[in-house]
């Protein structure tokens, strides 16, 4: 349950600009082209336009084929589907109706760049917003009621949204996305399995089982070398032995930065320790073996070495501006609800930890934004994946925190691939040659692409 609202997006905002191929005049008549196919049925914005519920915002070109940003109306909650109403951002980068379509998703606010797997395959590429995040929430008391942010009302949100563009684009559809993301897609085709011909997930944590976190204590006992570990947990010992002369600096940085923690962590102690708390998975999470020789020796470091190193390498601020309605607060609300997180055990820090229940995520939610764990949707979604998905691939890093509990794909045309070192960042670009091209060979297949 990592700080990592932004950072573990693979983009965030509004797809816009690119590079135009060929000169304008060039690109102009591509977009004009693409905008025409199938022109029938009408141009590719007509008939995005007769979709009920559907908006154009705005068309833009991207590499030469139109990027129309789009808002959607859909039901605060699918069981009462004449209820109240919500307007979901996404955007389509529609290149032809044979193509195949990426359905790309960061789990978060709207990715405004464009997915490998679309690159891989020249596809067309829809992008949507999970519900709650951004603008894309209810208003009113509906937006204050957090009950229907759920795994299954996004799920649902983008099972409406796949069926109404399929109607446009008519090639393969594959689902895919990068840790949150990834865990949004194959919750998609867990409930909706009908909806997308194969899902491509990366980092996607799962945590099926909270009560068991033996599988991150197990890669926090065995990551990267014996040194690098025993380094590191020294410092991060230290930085919690040496409270009193740190905590001053973690406050004056707070003050300097306007940073607030009164409506979430409480006080700045809490802060400071839960930053601390963090530092260790943040370290490979974004960083690699490589930075393992940049560690201080924890005990002849001097205070303004410890804390400079430490701000560098992985100290999270839990600020309450980046964590209520507006921020990453969604995320951490379905992390207290139904994502699960990592307790872990900590067993270094005896005796230097001044609030042992601390590290969970209600911990960082202002207090209207609360909830009470349930774990019967991921444990389900866990089996599903085992027994019944089809044309799911899942792509991990070695040495990814996020990657020690991962979904196991059954055997129905099903992949699972470790990117060797790889950390939250791994990708089919990194995996060694032969399996590069057998993932690839196996998505080629499944978008029909030669």
């Amino acid at each position: 349950m990592r700080n990592k609202g932004i950072s573990a997006l693979v983009c965030a905002g509004l797809m816009a600009g690119a590079a135009v191929l060929g000169g304008a005049g060039t690109a102009v008549a591509q977009v004009a082209a693409a905008d025409r196919d199938g022109q029938a049925a009408g141009t590719v914005r007509e008939r995005l336009e007769k979709i009920p519920g559907m908006k154009v915002v705005s068309v833009a070109e991207k590499e030469g084929h139109p990027l129309y940003t789009l808002t959607y109306v859909q039901p605060v909650d699918h069981a009462k589907p004449r209820g109240a109403t919500f307007t979901q951002r996404a955007t389509l980068w529609h290149k032809a109706t044979d193509k195949p379509t990426v359905l790309y998703t960061t789990g978060y606010t709207l990715g405004g760049g464009t997915a490998s797997l679309t690159r891989l395959i020249d596809a067309n590429q829809v992008s949507v917003e999970h519900r709650y995040f951004g603008p894309s929430r209810p208003t009113g008391a509906a937006g204050d009621d957090w009950s229907k942010m759920t795994v299954q009302q996004e799920a649902a949100d983008e099972h409406r949204l796949t069926r109404a563009l399929r109607t446009i684009e008519k090639g393969k559809w594959l689902g895919t996305g990068a840790s949150k993301g990834g865990m949004t897609a194959t919750y998609h085709e867990r409930f909706y399995p009908d909806d997308l011909d194969a899902v491509v997930a990366f980092v996607a944590p799962n945590d099926a089982n909270n009560r068991d976190d033996s599988g991150y204590e197990r890669f926090f006992r065995t990551v990267g070398t014996k040194e690098c570990r025993t380094a590191l947990n020294a410092v991060q010992r230290e930085m919690l032995v040496r409270r009193d002369t740190l905590l001053p600096k973690f406050e004056a940085d707070a003050k300097a930065n306007g940073d607030t923690f009164e409506e979430t962590l409480g006080t700045t102690d809490r802060a400071y320790e839960f930053a601390v708390l963090d530092q260790v998975w943040n370290f490979w999470q974004s960083g690699t073996a490589a930075d393992c020789p940049t560690v201080p020796d924890a005990k002849k470091a001097t205070d303004d070495q410890l804390y400079d190193w430490s701000k560098e390498h992985g100290l999270s601020v839990y600020r309450d501006e980046d964590l209520g309605t507006n921020g990453s607060g969604p995320y951490y609300h379905q992390a207290a609800t139904q994502l699960g997180w990592a307790d872990l055990k900590f067993k270094h820090l005896k005796g230097v930890r001044h609030y042992p229940d601390l590290y969970q995520p209600n911990s960082v939610l202002p207090a209207a934004m609360r909830g009470t764990y349930d774990n019967r949707t991921v444990a389900d979604v866990d089996r599903w994946v085992k027994t019944r998905g089809e044309r799911m691939m899942f792509v991990y890093g070695q040495n990814d925190p996020w990657s020690a509990e991962r979904f196991t794909p059954s055997r129905r045309d099903s992949h699972r691939y470790v990117v060797p070192g790889a950390g939250h960042g791994a990708s089919i670009a990194k995996l060694p040659a032969a399996e590069q091209a057998e993932a690839v060979a196996t998505i080629k297949r499944w978008a029909d692409v030669k």
